[in-house]
């Protein structure tokens, strides 16, 4: 049989999950890790604003048999937006907020408004973002790695930007090859064109934001996360000897993979 190629594995038509009003939910399955195992579909999934879901967006997830919804967003987002609806779909919620605000464009370093601006500018973000919530992100790892914690799904408010870091940490945290950890991450990109075609049908007013936002802050480029998985591993040897620096050892990273490839 011929192996299959990174975008066969990587586009895998299983991976996106529709839903009325989230946009970017994509499953974490069909990655082979570090020793050969394969992680199970349907076991861990990555979103994008989870307070948006309808009713029938919930029917979804109650198929999906979602037990854990980790809220990677700050409280100010919640407090504006609203959380997962627990009361209508009951899940084990855990509010763990990666950075305590979103990042504002007078506190953003001037960049290009280009290719090379988006790659730069999501290179700062998630450095920032690592150099003060290393220790959030792995707080949220560990209550993964809890027995029946799965199916699970974090999810910040595109999906891209703190879940993309979170997703980039257990992947290649459980020895997922990176150009696979780079390219799942880019699949994000496609999701923020589904998003804005969304927000210009049904929101109008978050469509004007989205107009006044840079382009390189709401770029999804695949050469950003390579640079941060390399720049953990030339600090630190590699991303699962980074995550046991901040508190994710080895006995909760084999829990969580155990938790992952059943």
């Amino acid at each position: 049989m011929t192996a299959l190629s990174l975008s066969e594995i990587v586009d895998d038509s299983r991976r996106l999950v529709s839903f009325e009003s989230v946009h970017n939910f994509r499953d974490l399955g069909g990655y082979e890790l570090g020793d050969g195992r394969t992680i199970g579909w349907g076991r861990l999934f990555r979103a994008d604003g989870l307070y948006r879901l309808t009713d029938d967006d919930l029917d979804i997830m109650d198929a999906l048999g979602i037990r854990t919804v980790i809220d990677l967003r700050s409280s100010g987002e919640v407090d504006s937006h609203g959380r997962y609806p627990v009361e209508k779909h009951p899940v084990a919620f855990h509010h763990l907020p990666i950075i305590d605000a979103t990042w504002m464009q007078d506190e953003v370093p001037e960049f290009t408004d280009d290719e090379q601006g988006g790659i730069d500018f999501l290179v700062w973000a998630y450095r920032d973002m690592l150099a003060k919530g290393a220790d959030r992100f792995a707080h949220a790892i560990r209550l993964l790695a809890i027995p029946q914690a799965a199916p699970a799904v974090f999810h910040c408010a595109a999906g891209k930007d703190r879940t993309g870091i979170m997703a980039a940490l257990i992947l290649a945290g459980l020895g997922v090859d990176e150009e696979i950890v780079a390219a799942d991450y880019g699949l994000t990109a496609a999701a923020m064109d589904r998003m804005r075609a969304w927000v210009l049908a049904n929101h109008p007013e978050m469509a004007d934001q989205m107009g006044e936002t840079p382009s390189f802050m709401l770029a999804a480029r695949p050469e950003a996360i390579r640079q941060i998985m390399l720049d953990l591993r030339t600090e630190h040897g590699s991303v699962r000897d980074f995550l046991s620096a901040i508190g994710v050892g080895t006995a909760q990273l084999d829990a969580l993979a155990d938790a992952l490839t059943l």
